[in-house]
């Protein structure tokens, strides 16, 4: 039998800060070190952790393997910890316990898992680690910071509604280092000159354009079965306004990439068009932004770009840590 082939399938890696809720597990391992925080693990494998930020958006993306042979599916979710074996069996039994249909994982001992990425052909990779995520997007990798508390999902729907902020994420940052040279004047005179110009690509194009398989093969369902109802939903929520919305819907065409919805605010605070969006993550560069946004909306920090040199001039090369490691239990500071 041949080995099984990531390559052709969206793979996503999540650290099991992002997947489940481990405030508890990160307190007792402050206040009681390693020692204590494996013989508390150990003491709870069999109770159930609770879900986290980025918990609705793994489950109902793993739901669009319906779509395909149970033995070809398109989404791929793989663990990526830097706990040991020994204290990931609770993480391992949980995803069982919820029902979620992954099987793999990569616990590290301290060490960083997003190393991996290329190597598992992953287009995402979650975490509530800061320092991990500045260090994975440094490297040239896609990967975000969940930001905020889990949000209550219903578990018998199974759309996904995914939104993405534009510059710094999508495209590059090059319009907003004309923005903090030039002023808004500047950077609308300059969209306007380069409109045929693409972007360059941001970290989460390659992403999207994953994500547009899954709906393309919606598509096909629909029309093999016309009582199929396409499940996901893309937007982009940016705070471009006119007349430099015509540069970002152009580079989509070009990079050949879709989305179903756009919202330019040009400038409007995001958090009120979220609550009546109601994605089930979003992905923005900017934190204050999703300052607002992650009251409500499983959000994520894309640390990408000049709004974040400051953090990424911070990056060394990767740390080791001790075996169970705070990585995947500390929430975001």
């Amino acid at each position: 039998m041949p080995p099984y082939s990531l390559e052709n399938r969206l793979v996503i890696g999540v650290a099991s800060s992002a997947l489940f809720d481990l405030d508890e597990s990160d307190a007792v391992f402050r206040a009681e070190g390693e020692a204590g925080y494996r013989v508390y693990q150990r003491d709870n494998l069999d109770n159930t952790l609770r879900p986290g930020v980025a918990f609705p958006f793994i489950r109902r993306i793993l739901s669009l393997n319906d779509l395909n042979p149970e033995d070809d599916p398109l989404v791929e979710v793989i663990i990526l910890s830097r706990n040991d074996p020994d204290t990931g069996l609770r993480v391992m039994r949980s995803i069982t316990s919820h029902g979620l249909p992954i099987s793999r994982a990569v616990f590290m001992q301290g060490r960083a898992p997003y190393t991996f990425m290329r190597a598992l052909h992953m287009s995402l990779f979650l975490s509530a680690d800061a320092n991990d995520v500045r260090e994975a997007v440094a490297a040239g990798l896609p990967a975000g910071r969940v930001l905020g508390a889990a949000v209550a999902d219903d578990p018998g729907d199974r759309d996904l509604r995914i939104a993405f902020d534009f510059d710094g994420v999508l495209a590059d940052d090059e319009s907003e280092r004309v923005f903090r040279q030039d002023g808004i004047e500047g950077f609308r005179a300059h969209e306007t000159l380069n409109v045929t110009t693409p972007h360059d690509a941001g970290p989460l194009r390659d992403f999207l354009r994953e994500i547009n398989k899954l709906q393309r093969r919606e598509e096909e369902r629909r029309r093999e079965d016309e009582t199929y109802v396409n499940r996901v939903r893309v937007s982009i929520v940016t705070a471009r306004g006119a007349p430099a919305h015509e540069r970002a819907v152009l580079s989509l065409g070009n990079w050949g990439v879709t989305v179903n919805d756009a919202f330019f605010l040009g400038g409007v605070d995001k958090s009120s068009i979220m609550d009546v969006l109601r994605p089930h993550i979003f992905f923005d560069d900017q934190e204050s932004h999703l300052r607002g946004t992650s009251q409500t909306t499983p959000s994520v920090h894309i640390p990408f770009g000049v709004v974040n040199q400051g953090d990424l001039d911070r990056v060394t090369s990767p740390r080791c840590r001790s075996t169970a490691s705070r990585t995947d239990s500390a929430p975001p500071p």
